[in-house]
């Protein structure tokens, strides 16, 4: 699907350029409003609420920094994840009537040694940086962090904020097999807590469960199923084993509108009464509350109104943003899911588009 993206070339040592004269050329077309990018011509399709321009942000996009998957040799994913030429991205951006983009890196540097996942992350948080400065309009970036050495993940942060200038953070739903909840995480957390910034987490799939075979077979089910189940066990085990309760000012955002999580959360509610014996020690609140009391957000890759219409229900419509999973195609209709999702107000279109977003991140509406 995105083949004409231009293939990597060598680069010189960091600091990396990547203003091209193909990228300045598209940006500029772009940022002058006049509709035309380096690839094809094409519109840029602003959304209007009531009469009224909204910007538009996509928290859930992906891209990818060759140089850092070198340093442990991680082969590419698709090429439309490489951001050396951006006009074929930011065309997409512009037909679907996307501002903005976050743009998250899914970890695969989890087994890394200490040496090498300080190395990879630097190299990859800079390089973020610079993707988002040679189109300051268009993209932000989630920081990356090895999670697998806490500490020194806390220290990533701190940098990433104070001195590279994000405002989120991106993880998966698990490190190498252990969950989130691990009280040898909470350095992280607390970090994260400290700085107030948002964490974005994405799956990587049950791995476990592959080698029994139970999501063999046709579906793609390690994906179809897998990713979200994945992000429905780490919400779960951070509600119930209280780390939401020992970072209270904590702010997640779950891809995939919160896997399973939200659709069934009641039933762990109804647990709590069941096997009270079993449960214990509860969590603060209800688990159903964690889902609408402000630390918790979703996306909107759900794919249908009702689908929306009943994570709204669940969770409330000021913690819903609206993500694509750009560039793997799963949904390029995610503005007009919102637009066409009956029984909410203006305010709320505008919060789910971009407002909420623009809050979090620290992006101006």
């Amino acid at each position: 699907m995105h083949t004409h993206v231009t293939p990597s070339a060598p680069k010189a040592p960091m600091p990396i350029a990547f203003t091209t004269c193909d990228l300045q050329t598209a940006a500029a077309a772009h940022d002058h409003g006049s509709g035309h990018g380096h690839a094809h011509a094409h519109r840029r399709r602003e959304v209007v609420v009531n009469g009224k321009r909204v910007k538009t942000i996509d928290v859930h996009a992906h891209c990818c920094v060759p140089k850092a998957m070198a340093v442990i040799g991680h082969p590419l994913e698709a090429p439309g994840l490489l951001m050396e030429d951006t006009s074929v991205r930011l065309a997409a951006m512009d037909a679907q009537g996307i501002d903005v983009e976050a743009l998250s890196i899914n970890p695969y540097w989890y087994k890394a040694s200490k040496d090498q996942a300080a190395e990879l992350i630097r190299i990859q948080n800079e390089t973020l940086v610079e993707f988002c400065a040679a189109n300051p309009e268009r993209f932000v970036g989630y920081a990356t962090a090895a999670l697998q050495h806490p500490e020194l993940a806390a220290e990533q942060v701190e940098h990433a904020v104070k001195k590279l200038g994000f405002r989120g953070v991106s993880v998966g739903g698990s490190v190498a097999g252990e969950e989130l909840a691990n009280p040898r995480f909470h350095p992280f957390w607390k970090k994260c807590e400290e700085l107030g910034v948002l964490v974005f987490m994405h799956p990587t799939g049950v791995r476990e469960l592959e080698p029994s075979g139970r999501l063999g077979g046709n579906g793609l089910l390690t994906n179809t199923i897998g990713n979200p189940l994945e992000t429905t066990i780490a919400l779960s085990h951070m509600i119930f084993e209280g780390t939401l309760d020992h970072f209270p000012g904590l702010k997640i955002c779950a891809a995939h509108g919160g896997g399973y999580l939200p659709s069934y959360a009641n039933r762990s509610d109804a647990v709590q009464r069941t096997f009270p014996d079993r449960v214990g020690p509860f969590p603060k609140k209800k688990p159903t509350q964690y889902l609408r009391d402000g630390q918790l957000f979703f996306d909107t890759i759900v794919f249908t109104p009702e689908a929306l219409r009943h994570l709204i229900a669940e969770v409330g419509s000021d913690k819903i943003m609206i993500g694509t999973d750009y560039p793997f195609p799963w949904t390029s209709t995610e503005v007009d899911l919102v637009l066409n999702t009956p029984g909410l107000s203006d305010d709320e279109r505008v919060a789910i588009l971009g407002g909420t977003a623009a809050r979090l991140l620290g992006i101006k509406p």
